[in-house]
């Protein structure tokens, strides 16, 4: 009997574990896919609320089937079917702390050969990040999350490290980045440059500055310096966020809907049906009506970039 129940609790202390070993393995993960989308429940018919991209760490919360619920750096929660490489929270330190590379270019491709005309391996778009085995004249040798190697060129991307001491995060670069991305559609739920949301918008093109800035236009509200509410943007610079919605009223609380870029003289960007330029001056043949009779404040982003909610990259607690 003494034996039996001895037998019993050896075999209930190695479940728990393999258990811990096994959830401690699901703990952390890395996209792989260029884009992943996060879904509203574990069901591919189910609301996209956002997107992840190759090389982003994510922590895995739950799995149901061939589902994983994850948190994204910026805490959004989702679920994604595949794109996820597993790992303990030891594999994450060690991909973390290998060299990178950024893909810097909107759209490219990686190769099996350091040729051009070899096999692709997979698509790539901006804010791409793959681990950097070794590099010659004119390709960077790549590793990705589950393990697959390619070949980048040089040209389309650039070390992590280089990459964040040459970031200029100013009005002007934020705009550049902006005008870069005019004509992409709409996507709701979209982060990337193969479609995306206004808040989808403005955090890609932050994110290219190596900031995060929070997901949803009501959460991106939150952070930076108030510098208009009343409409006459004459204190608002290039690169400010245009916030718009409706205002508190006394049976209702602000509601935030919608999000853009300042470029100076009264004329903004955002992610409306596709990426858009358009003017709140009555007189420019770009006049938005719609927006400008919504609009709410203006807040700026550069120079507030230190605190939790919204980071530059390698303060962020999933980066390091």
């Amino acid at each position: 009997m003494k034996t039996t129940t001895f037998v019993l609790l050896l075999w209930v202390f190695s479940t728990i574990q393999i258990m811990g070993q096994e959830n401690e393995m699901e703990t952390w993960g890395v996209v792989y896919n260029s884009v992943g989308n996060l879904r509203a429940e574990p069901r591919h018919a189910a609301e996209m609320v956002t997107q992840v991209l190759l090389g982003m760490p994510v922590r895995i919360l739950e799995q149901k089937g061939g589902w994983r619920r994850v948190e994204t750096p910026e805490g959004y929660f989702g679920w994604i079917s595949g794109s996820v490489h597993p790992l303990a929270d030891a594999g994450r330190k060690h991909y973390l702390a290998g060299a990178k590379v950024i893909v810097t270019l909107l759209h490219t491709r990686s190769y099996a050969e350091a040729d051009e005309t070899a096999p692709p391996v997979t698509d790539l778009v901006a804010g791409n990040m793959l681990e950097l085995i070794s590099a010659d004249e004119g390709y960077y040798r790549v590793r990705y999350p589950d393990g697959r190697n390619a070949y980048v060129r040089k040209t389309d991307a650039e070390e992590v490290t280089d990459w964040l001491k040459g970031v200029k995060l100013t009005g002007e670069s934020i705009v550049q980045t902006a005008r870069q991305l005019l004509g992409i559609p709409y996507l709701w739920g979209g982060t990337s440059v193969k479609g995306m949301d206004c808040s989808g918008f403005t955090k890609q093109v932050y994110w290219m500055h190596g900031v995060i800035l929070p997901r949803d236009a009501s959460q991106q509200a939150c952070y930076g310096r108030l510098v208009d509410e009343g409409g006459e943007l004459s204190d608002a610079l290039p690169g400010d966020l245009l916030f718009f919605g409706s205002k508190a009223t006394e049976g209702e609380d602000e509601k935030v809907v919608h999000v853009g870029i300042y470029l100076g003289e009264r004329q903004f960007i955002h992610a409306s049906d596709y990426v858009r330029i358009n003017s709140f001056d009555p007189a420019d043949p770009l006049y938005d009506a719609f927006n400008t009779n919504r609009y709410l404040y203006t807040r700026r982003m550069i120079g507030e970039e230190q605190g939790e909610g919204m980071e530059e990259l390698l303060s962020n607690a999933f980066y390091h």
